[in-house]
């Protein structure tokens, strides 16, 4: 039988981030990444790959985590000679709906508050502060806080491409994106060269006894792991591997679309940040479509108003003409399955929905290329929080629902993961990840108001 000081369940960025911190940065040398899948092959590269300090309360325990990550994320750009191309291109959301825009500023104010950085509000007067902008796909530090454009003359002085009834703009300073695969693999790698082996098995079940964790059993002829220490990061399977051993938790899978798209007319520059439309859309539909559409029960719902928050951002870099299109307009839970089951028209939809924020895209309704369609699942809790440390179960600890957010929070989780594993100082705010935390009647009473923090 093989031993091991820890195995991990799963090899996507959670697991992978988990292995480096114990094994390169914490010392660990007999630490085990088990997985019957590639590494980082079933949902940590399906979104869109970006990262924002810039979270919703209560309480700035989301703002903390994820600068804490993102401080980390830097730090392994630097190290690495950012061979995984961290930008801070930036997030725009944006608006055509003056309520919005006050919701916008509203919420911009309290998040600024929290310490997600200075929010410099541009009104178009005279003595504004002024409105820098950065250079495209660099990581700039420099870049900090939001910048709410008020002035619909300066949001299409930038954006010309936008609808000309934008009122608003919260463009989010600490934000961009990255390469999940390039990240995972520079950290695999590390992790690897510092004792960290990667087992390609099926994890078929944690063994217990008198509470507490003794080995796990693999499938097929892959035998079992004596460890006293196991760490459930297994993704969209975190809640399964959790009943195996007599843990339940509290996650959902949402199955979450990414269309990789080629603007091959040239509607956009490349120069951009992530771009969001904050509103509702109503698509644009003729009546012979709209018939159609309302006569399926599956499609129906497309003919009414879909939720805010489709967007896009440039793939690929200045040579690429490659657009990442999303919207999720569905939040039903899923069992997952592999591949997911994605519906046809997703594609035509976030498209349209598109072109309420960039009329331009019009375009593309009658001469689109097809597309490729990507995605996987979100894991997630109730509320949007990951669930990190410890459960009832002793040696049994938890990286998991980490939701769209994996690639952004994966180096603080690990830390905070490692941290409690190898009985190390906590962060203040490690007690809003813990299991525990539904058995406080304070914190139940607060879930009904929290917000998801999701796009």
């Amino acid at each position: 039988m093989q031993t091991a000081e820890i195995v991990i369940c799963g090899a996507g960025i959670a697991g992978i981030a988990a292995a480096f911190e114990l094994c390169v940065r914490r010392g660990v040398r007999d630490v085990v990444l088990v997985d019957d899948q590639p590494p980082l092959s079933v949902t940590s590269d399906k979104s869109t790959e970006c990262y924002r300090n810039w979270w919703p309360g209560p309480g700035d325990t989301m703002v903390r985590f994820m600068s804490r990550s993102i401080d980390l994320l830097e730090e392994l750009a630097e190290e690495s000679g950012n061979r995984f191309v961290m930008n801070r291109n930036g997030y725009a959301y944006l608006t055509a709906d003056p309520a919005q825009a006050a919701e916008m500023e509203r919420g911009a104010r309290e998040v600024s508050a929290l310490g997600a950085g200075e929010l410099r509000v541009h009104r178009g007067r005279p003595g504004d502060p002024p409105y820098r902008e950065g250079r495209c796909d660099e990581l700039d530090r420099s870049l900090t806080g939001a910048d709410l454009v008020l002035d619909r003359g300066q949001i299409l002085d930038r954006f010309p491409f936008l609808a000309p009834d934008v009122v608003a703009m919260l463009h989010l300073r600490r934000c961009g994106w990255l390469s999940a695969q390039q990240l995972g693999m520079y950290l695999l790698e590390r992790a690897r060269e510092h004792g960290a082996r990667l087992l390609p098995a099926r994890l078929a079940g944690v063994e217990v006894q008198g509470g507490r964790v003794e080995a796990v059993r693999l499938a097929g002829e892959a035998g079992r792991i004596a460890t006293r220490c196991f760490v459930n990061a297994a993704g969209p399977f975190a809640a399964e591997i959790g009943r195996s051993s007599g843990v339940e938790l509290p996650l959902r899978n949402e199955l979450h679309g990414k269309v990789t798209f080629d603007d091959f007319l040239g509607v956009l520059p490349r120069d951009l940040p992530l771009m969001l439309w904050n509103d509702p859309v109503a698509l644009a539909w003729s009546e012979e479509e709209r018939a159609q559409l309302a006569a399926d029960p599956e499609l129906r719902r497309l003919t009414g108003t879909l939720p805010a928050g489709v967007h896009f951002r440039p793939e690929g870099g200045q040579g690429s003409r490659m657009l990442l299109l999303l919207w999720t307009y569905h939040l039903e839970p899923h069992e997952p399955v592999f591949p997911p089951p994605f519906d046809p028209y997703y594609p035509e939809v976030v498209l349209r929905g598109l072109v309420r924020m960039v009329p331009g895209f019009a375009v593309y309704l009658e001469r689109m290329r097809r597309p490729y369609l990507d995605g996987g699942y979100y894991c997630k809790t109730r509320e949007n929080r990951a669930l990190v440390g410890p459960t009832p179960v002793a040696g049994n600890h938890l990286l998991c629902g980490l939701s769209g957010y994996g690639i952004m929070a994966a180096p603080a989780a690990a830390e905070l993961l490692a941290a409690h594993v190898l009985g190390a100082g906590l962060p203040a705010y490690s007690g809003d990840f813990l299991l525990s935390r539904y058995q406080d009647a304070a914190y139940r009473e607060q879930l009904a108001a929290m917000p998801s923090g999701q796009l």
